[in-house]
């Protein structure tokens, strides 16, 4: 399991968005990757999804951050 946390939003990414934020700067990465985790800090919906199925909780999360960057 990657540790890193842009590896592990990568990870999240269905492989069509995996792709495309893969070609983006290592700083744009960063910053998708710092939002995803608030995303999932914050959200109270993705806490007991998590207890669930974190993989699951962790998709959502990064469907969200790329919603709210796509505006």
């Amino acid at each position: 399991m990657p540790t890193d946390s842009v590896e592990r939003f990568l990870t999240a990414l269905d492989p069509e968005h995996r792709e495309a934020v893969g070609t983006k700067p290592r700083d744009e990465q960063q910053r998708l990757a710092d939002a995803w985790e608030r995303e999932l800090a914050d959200d109270t919906e993705l806490d007991t999804l998590d207890e669930l199925s974190p993989p699951a909780a962790e998709a959502e999360a990064a469907r969200r951050v790329l919603r709210l960057e796509a505006g």
